[in-house]
């Protein structure tokens, strides 16, 4: 067996002085709380009110969907590491964070880009605008963000 093959890495953290890592355990994790509560509240609100079924929300309950993931991939292991003696990672765990960063971000930034184009036709093109943004044009144009954000993954890991 090749004796420099990396199998796991030793994360060194903020501070190796514990009164301060449990600080950083109770302010990031809740800081992590609220992002997840806040963002769930959006879905939540999206999806069960009928007042909010324009594209806008659609792609609102989305991009807070995906917040909720993309804070999901490191803040949990991270919040952990300042319990813990042993503050490593497998080299296949980082690679999967390292992907699903990627894949998440990226397709974080395509939504707001869809978003962008959205708030552009309801100004710009206003008579248009029921036209152009259809249910299913916005479905397909979600469904492209995540593809999006998959192949962009797929090339940066």
């Amino acid at each position: 067996e090749n004796g420099s093959s990396v199998k796991e890495f030793i994360l060194l953290g903020l501070s190796e002085n514990r009164g301060v890592q449990e600080i950083c355990f109770v302010m990031f994790l809740f800081f992590y709380m609220i992002i997840l509560a806040g963002n769930l509240l959006i879905v939540v609100t999206v999806i069960s009110s009928q007042r909010l079924k324009s594209p806008m929300y659609f792609f609102l309950c989305y991009l807070s969907f995906v917040d909720i993931c993309y804070s999901s991939v490191t803040a949990p292991k991270m919040i952990a590491d300042f319990l813990v003696e042993n503050k490593t990672i497998s080299f296949v765990g980082c690679i999967a964070q390292l992907f699903a960063v990627h894949f998440f971000g990226c397709t974080e930034v395509f939504i707001l880009t869809v978003m962008a184009y959205d708030r552009y036709v309801a100004i710009c093109r206003p008579l248009h605008y029921t036209t152009l943004m259809t249910r299913r044009v916005c479905g397909r144009m979600v469904i492209g963000s995540w593809l999006g954000g998959f192949l962009h993954s797929l090339v940066q890991t």
